[in-house]
């Protein structure tokens, strides 16, 4: 994956909600809203080390779970294939328009494409 973070985002996304209220509220506050540990123990009357214990207890729920599951990996394989069927779909497209001005290959490709936007929703 790209980054750390991002890695952290995704996987807040798909199992954020295995994890307990208090460890949400940390977890994104420090990942999505990008407050600091310091800063989050702060405002909630809290040791720094106690904020950093939540955050490291729910990365290690969720990367547990996404090492059974496997889920976030597939996603993200998938959002690749799907950018590679949309690139190929466009270029139907454009090499119909330009040499064969097929009705039937026009429609092949809106096909694919209506499919490619139900598969992003």
């Amino acid at each position: 994956m790209k980054s750390q973070t991002f890695r952290m985002t995704m996987l807040y996304d798909f199992y954020g909600e295995l994890l307990t209220e208090r460890q949400k509220e940390f977890y994104d506050l420090y990942y999505n809203e990008d407050l600091s540990l310091s800063e989050i123990a702060e405002n909630y009357g809290v040791s720094r080390q106690g904020v950093r214990d939540v955050i490291i207890r729910a990365e290690a729920v969720m990367n547990d779970v996404e090492e059974k599951t496997g889920i976030v990996k597939r996603f993200m394989g998938l959002q690749a294939k799907i950018g590679a069927i949309e690139d190929a779909a466009r270029q139907l497209r454009e090499l119909n328009y330009r040499r064969y001005e097929n009705p039937e290959l026009g429609r092949l490709a809106d096909t694919i494409e209506k499919n490619i936007a139900a598969l992003k929703e």
